[in-house]
């Protein structure tokens, strides 16, 4: 190769990322890396809650008379959110995204429920183990929040690239499709935390 076809190459090579730069390329893979980065630390959060639940339901399965109906729903939701088998390709995929959030909204309506019927419980209102419980379930709550929202926002960041002039060209040219994010149907059953009063009950005379 003669020094005037190497420098023609180092020309056309410049001037090929000078364009995928300019038309938002890097960008796409600095946000595709963040959303995916996010959605991890959001099943990681919603599995920590899982690995909790089985801990509660024993807890509250050793008070007498507690709603079963109650317990079983939790059980199941618990059964159902866990069955989803969450790939890569759920990222991209409305449909599989959907269902995961639908399951996962399930699971927290049932915690939700499931705490306001223990309040009807003294004993198990006075049981430290299912008081500490509560706490964790209350911090894995907010976490799951916290993660939900930071995903949100780089899926939000992502998706204006994607359908914006002219980084849009470049989403069309490399199947840089918008991603699937938390829906405003689901945001009080999966965004809220559920609404449990995790101060002490009063004593009965």
């Amino acid at each position: 190769m003669t020094t005037m076809q190497r420098l023609l190459a180092l020309c056309s090579l410049l001037l090929a990322t000078l364009t995928l730069s300019g038309c938002g390329y890097n960008d796409f893979q600095r946000l595709d890396e963040q959303t995916k980065a996010a959605w991890s630390e959001v099943l990681n959060q919603y599995q920590r809650r899982a690995d909790l639940v089985p801990n509660i339901v024993a807890t509250v399965k050793g008070e007498a008379n507690f709603e079963q109906e109650t317990l079983t729903r939790v059980v199941e939701a618990r059964a159902k959110a866990t069955a989803i088998q969450v790939t890569p390709e759920t990222l991209n995929n409305p449909e599989a995204f959907n269902k995961f959030q639908q399951a996962q909204g399930e699971l927290s309506g049932a915690l939700s429920r499931l705490m306001a019927v223990s309040e009807r419980y003294p004993t198990l209102q006075a049981n430290q183990g299912f008081r500490d419980l509560r706490v964790t379930l209350e911090g894995t709550e907010n976490r799951i929040t916290v993660a939900r929202n930071r995903y949100i926002q780089t899926v939000q960041d992502y998706n204006v690239l994607a359908r914006s002039f002219p980084t849009n060209l470049t989403a069309m040219a490399f199947s840089y499709a918008p991603k699937p994010s938390f829906t405003v149907a689901n945001e009080a059953q999966i965004s809220t935390p559920p609404t449990v009063d995790f101060g002490a009950s009063k004593p009965q005379r």
